[in-house]
């Protein structure tokens, strides 16, 4: 309650620590010079109070000494916040768009998915130990956020399908805009594309835990998906996303805020449940201050290289936020709506997404079971091993592991599902400009449903194939993922450093503008993601094999080498970037 109450006071006092002065009519109690020095400490004292009050107040934690209050307010706040947004936005009568501010955020927020880092989670761990994993976490949260700033302001001004490549065309000038357009483009449908099949492999492996653990676990003669099994699932999940993908954008859409409410209330079960079913937790200074290093089972013995590499599954889990900007032709007010659901994504799945990896290390039983090729997951995914040893510890039995692998396969579900909708509409603006290979077959849509079609089939068909070295190869995934991270987040930085380079006075701001911090941001922004990309090149175990190789250097290698030698033989004789910002004779509107 008293959370509840001095909540109401920061709002007004915040607002009239920040409000222009002119436009204050003053009665006789007038601050006059006193009022910022006040509104400040005032405001920061109804924080504090706020904060104190969600503490936990008993220890140990159980069920009877847990502080519900921070659940409360934070499902009781997100229903009023998000659903007042989506109820302001279907009573729209605007004819830009038919997403809402709440629509848009779903599906990016489903793009960005809480449970994407859960196969990457175990490695991770293995490299450094939890401090790192925990604190690097928080590290990529502070220069993602410089990136969705950046992009944000971009957005704002440049509103259009296949943004980030438009945005590199008009940020880049008449005389190297093609060359960025082409570029940028490439890596994100070349990023895009990837996305697909790192998420059906994530999905194909909860799955497949989810059957060994419902068939009696490894232990007791479960059954274990073989390698044909599993790809069979991976191209089942990659083919239901294209057929509904083949349907109205409303449709998916829905489905969006389906998964939005999934991620939302299922992560907040995972994320409390998790640590009040095991039987016991690790202490906080092992989960933040415990550095160790697994050289005999990773093969890394350098400190700052493990450090790099436990890091990733920060890197990967934060990007994809830009998916609201390759729906702002269908979206209302989308130089505003786009980027508050920028903003909103990073925010979300830096709040959830740590505390998912803190409930994971808080209930390790023991760190070295959860690698033990015995133990009732083969050792193949480090957190569907922590939710069994959790339950099986105090119900004796894995029903609940069952439903939080569940939990889990549905957020993958959903997150490939929107994946597959943003790789189409890539396509879709790519080859409306003529920059891909029978680009009038890419660029139809259908006449009732006015989606790619074609599109979205092309992107599903290349992602099944990338999936079959599948059949041979345990590294596959980390290739997979290193592929779409380098494609997706490094296509930010095309148009992120136009930006930086680009004379003031050709730009023209949006709602959403940096002024003179555009600089700073942009080049903090810009060294961030060439950063990103470099470490996914890197090797992730050793020594270097056949199956621990990382192919992803080989394989962006080649396929860009092919993209620039089109481009420098015959692109550039013809390909000037895109063509128009709405296509009305498509039906795009």
């Amino acid at each position: 309650m008293q959370c509840g109450s001095e909540r109401h006071y920061a709002i007004p006092i915040y607002a009239r620590l920040v409000m222009v002065e002119k436009n204050l009519k003053p009665g006789p109690s007038y601050l006059g010079k006193a009022r910022k020095p006040i509104c400040l400490i005032a405001f920061l004292k109804v924080l504090f109070t706020c904060s104190v009050f969600l503490l936990p107040t008993l220890y140990p934690i159980t069920w009877n000494t847990f502080n519900y209050a921070p659940v409360d307010f934070g499902l009781v706040f997100t229903l009023i916040c998000f659903g007042g947004s989506w109820m302001l936005g279907n009573g729209s009568t605007g004819q830009q768009g038919i997403l809402s501010l709440f629509k848009t955020l779903a599906i990016t927020f489903s793009i960005v998915a809480l449970f994407v880092g859960t196969p990457l989670y175990g490695q991770s761990l293995r490299y450094a130990g939890p401090a790192t994993l925990i604190w690097g976490w928080v590290a990529v949260t502070f220069f993602t956020v410089f990136v969705g700033v950046a992009l944000a302001e971009i957005c704002s001004s440049f509103p259009t399908t296949g943004s980030l490549y438009f945005w590199a065309a008009h940020l880049a000038g008449p005389k190297w805009g093609p060359l960025a357009s082409w570029c940028c483009a490439w890596l994100e449908t070349v990023g895009s594309i990837s996305g697909i099949g790192t998420q059906a492999y994530s999905g194909a492996q909860a799955l497949q835990m989810i059957i060994l653990l419902a068939t009696g676990t490894h232990k007791n003669g479960g059954y274990f998906a073989p390698r044909g099994v599993f790809v069979a699932a991976y191209m089942g999940l990659a083919i239901i996303w294209a057929i509904l993908n083949s349907f109205s954008l409303q449709v998916i859409a829905f489905l969006d805020i389906i998964s939005f409410w999934w991620q939302v209330i299922g992560g907040g079960v995972v994320i409390v449940m998790l640590p009040l079913v095991a039987r016991t937790t690790q202490p906080a200074s092992y989960v933040f201050t415990h550095f160790e290093t697994s050289p005999g089972s990773t093969g890394v013995s350098s400190i700052p290289y493990a450090v790099i590499l436990s890091v990733l599954l920060s890197n990967f889990c934060l990007g994809g936020y830009d998916a609201a900007a390759h729906l702002t032709e269908e979206t209302k007010g989308a130089d505003r709506t786009g980027p508050v659901a920028i903003l909103a994504s990073i925010a979300l799945i830096s709040v959830f997404g740590w505390a998912y990896i803190l409930s994971l290390t808080f209930s390790i039983q023991n760190l070295e079971y959860l690698y033990d090729e015995n133990n009732e997951t083969r050792g193949k995914l480090v957190p569907a091993q922590i939710f069994y040893d959790a339950f099986h510890g105090r119900f004796h039995n894995s029903a609940g592991a069952i439903v939080f692998l569940c939990i889990i396969w549905g957020s993958y579900f959903f997150c490939g599902l929107s994946v597959t909708a943003a790789a189409a509409r890539v396509v879709y603006a790519l080859s409306r400009d003529n920059g891909i290979p029978f680009s009038p077959n890419w660029r139809k849509l259908h006449p009732k449903y006015k989606v790619p079609r074609n599109a979205v089939w092309l992107c599903t068909a290349i992602s099944m194939i990338l999936g079959l070295p599948i059949l041979k190869l345990d590294i596959i995934f980390t290739a997979l993922i290193s592929i779409s991270a380098i494609g997706w987040i490094g296509a930010y930085a095309i148009p992120i450093y136009a930006r930086l380079v680009m004379a003031e006075k050709n730009f023209k701001p949006g709602p959403f503008y940096l002024g003179k911090a555009r600089r700073p941001v942009c080049l903090i922004a810009f060294l961030w993601v060439l950063y990103t990309c470099s470490v996914f090149l890197l090797p992730t175990l050793y020594p270097i094999t056949w199956n621990t190789f990382n192919y992803a250097p080989v394989a962006l290698g080649l396929v860009f080498t092919l993209i620039m030698l089109w481009w420098f033989l015959d692109g550039r004789k013809w390909f000037k970037g895109p063509v128009r910002n709405i296509d009305t004779q498509n039906g795009i509107c």
